[in-house]
């Protein structure tokens, strides 16, 4: 829910209402992911230019310590200049106590660079800790939205399936079939019926023509009379 509460500033109790209401939550999350990259970007842009003001102040704290270095090591030859002869011994603690006084400014200088360059290397290391978790978050809602429009299209197709089956009576698909085995049952029986029928309403004539059909031929009937009279038997 953090994502959520990002986005729309509300609480955790209000981002739940809010996501609620949502017909697709996975719109909201990748719009999330889209703004936490514009964050990642601009951090990535702010570290850059907090590298930038650091590698400056390194610089100078570098050229500050070589100021000092240089005004010690010219405090030291006028010192030995004078003692060479070279040069008044008055001119030579003159002219060294103003290289020592350089020195300590660019010591007092180097001290303050060295301080700033300390504290943008810890903003430099802060902002690199929140880049570093920024970009782990935004891998963690990628996978998450991975996920989402995994079981999206999962729960969607169960839901399309599971409300075709609850409707298959609404529909009256099974009510059809159920009165088509009952129409053909009925015509089935009908027919059975019809044939009984048919064979109880024979009439006399049919009879009549069906004995006829199935007696012997004239011939047939001569030739079995004969064979009873070789046989003395009587008809």
């Amino acid at each position: 829910m953090g994502l959520f509460n990002r986005l729309f500033k509300v609480g955790q109790s209000e981002a739940h209402s809010v996501v609620d209401k949502l017909e697709n939550p996975i719109k909201l999350t990748e719009q999330g992911i889209r703004d936490l990259k514009k964050d990642l970007e601009r951090s990535m842009m702010a570290i850059a230019e907090v590298k930038a003001v650091a590698i400056r102040t390194k610089r100078e704290l570098s050229e500050y310590e070589n100021r000092a270095i240089s005004y010690e090591n010219k405090a030291i030859q006028l010192l030995k200049s004078a003692e060479a002869g070279k040069i008044s011994p008055q001119e030579a603690d003159r002219l060294a106590t103003e290289a020592i006084n350089r020195k300590q400014e660019a010591q007092r200088g180097a001290e303050t660079a060295n301080a700033q360059y300390q504290q943008l290397q810890n903003q430099i290391s802060q902002l690199g800790g929140n880049v570093d978790k920024l970009k782990s978050n935004i891998a963690k809602y990628e996978n998450e939205l991975k996920m989402l429009k995994a079981r999206y299209r999962v729960s969607s197709a169960t839901q399309k399936l599971n409300k075709s089956l609850a409707n298959v009576d609404a529909s009256g698909t099974i009510s059809m079939l159920e009165k088509m085995k009952d129409k053909v049952a009925q015509q089935e029986s009908l027919a059975e019926a019809y044939g009984e029928m048919a064979g109880e309403n024979t009439s006399i004539d049919d009879e009549i023509e069906k004995a006829l059909l199935d007696a012997p031929s004239a011939a047939a009937g001569g030739e079995l009379a004969a064979l009873k009279e070789r046989l003395q038997l009587k008809g």
